[in-house]
């Protein structure tokens, strides 16, 4: 049987927002943020009330169906403890469907306050395995409740019974590193955004996040001279060129075109290559193939033009690939057919 906690008792807890899919660390890499939400959570004779002040106070529930207050009810379930009746005050700072972590945060309140009312049973641990489920994965809500930056994965049971576990650890912060947060005036959840995201991606793709996922843990602890580098997804160059693509992706892309442009104006300085000409590669030949195609200069007459012209054309190449790609998958299987 469960603890009855006793009427008046009362917890406040104070929850950093957080910004996860940090660079190519997609529900990975997370950070906390210096924007809070603080609950105020008391135990009554009966029933529930909830009040509401700042972000979201026109908008969110004030009955059981508010986040913070399921929250509560699992983090009660989990330290075997339940109350006759609740009074939650929410004060929020962090805003509401921006990216920040609102979401999480509120689980997260929840969990901690439900776990302090019943004297800390839960380890950061279980805390994050609690707030976590309500996300479906781990990277927003450990970063809530471990601060700085964190690692955290995912572990799906194969059994189909299990529940899944979503784990976490904690990764320093260099201390030159400052986080800006762009708040937009629009509201836009987190199902939402992800219906707009492909289903699969080329091993190109892949092989290119993950090799940047794994130095990122460097860049934040010991290397920010690499963030910029870092932050942004292969993709992001089909975006920037792309006219169906988000327009914000350009942003991403500004630093590291300038550093790419300087080092290529340093190698063609080194090399006397000339830039008024290209000069396909030239291959040796095996013995017993045929001889290779002539070696001849093309001429650049527009530099610019020529850059556009192949954007263009390896847009096109790409575009053709995932085309052929997703008609090769079985529409009732979603595999490739032989």
């Amino acid at each position: 049987m469960p603890t009855a906690l006793p009427v008046g008792l009362k917890a406040t807890v104070t929850v950093p927002g957080s910004s996860a899919n940090l660079g190519p660390g997609f529900d990975t890499l997370g950070i906390a943020l210096g924007i809070y939400d603080t609950v105020e959570v008391e135990v009554t004779e009966s029933g529930l009330e909830v009040e509401i002040f700042g972000e979201g106070a026109d908008d969110l529930p004030r009955d059981s169906s508010h986040l913070v207050v399921k929250a509560i009810n699992s983090g009660f379930e989990a330290a075997g403890v339940e109350a006759p009746g609740l009074r939650v005050v929410c004060h929020n700072e962090i805003p509401q469907s921006r990216g920040l972590g609102s979401s999480a945060s509120a689980a997260v309140a929840g969990v901690v306050a439900a776990n302090a009312l019943a004297e800390d049973p839960l380890d950061s641990a279980a805390v994050v395995q609690l707030s976590s489920a309500f996300e479906g994965h781990p990277d927003n809500a450990a970063a809530s409740v471990l601060g700085g930056a964190v690692v955290s994965w995912t572990d799906v049971p194969v059994d189909g019974v299990t529940d899944t576990t979503y784990r976490a650890v904690g990764v320093g912060v260099h201390p030159s590193i400052r986080a800006t947060a762009f708040v937009p005036d629009f509201h836009a959840s987190t199902d939402a955004v992800r219906q707009v995201l492909p289903s699969h991606v080329t091993h190109t793709d892949a092989r290119f996040n993950v090799s940047r996922t794994a130095v990122m843990t460097v860049a934040i602890q010991h290397h920010p001279e690499l963030l910029w580098e870092l932050s942004a997804l292969h993709l992001h160059w089909l975006c920037a060129y792309d006219p169906e693509q988000n327009g914000s992706a350009p942003l991403g892309w500004h630093r590291d075109f300038a550093d790419a442009r300087q080092r290529l104006r340093d190698w063609v300085a080194a090399c006397g290559t000339r830039l008024d000409r290209d000069r396909p590669t030239r291959q040796t030949v095996w013995p017993g193939e045929d001889p290779a195609e002539p070696v001849e200069d093309r001429i650049i007459a527009n530099r610019d033009e020529d850059f556009v012209q192949f954007v263009l054309d390896d847009v096109a190449a790409r575009k053709q690939a995932e085309d052929e790609f997703y008609a090769g998958l079985d529409p009732a299987t979603g595999e490739l057919r032989d």
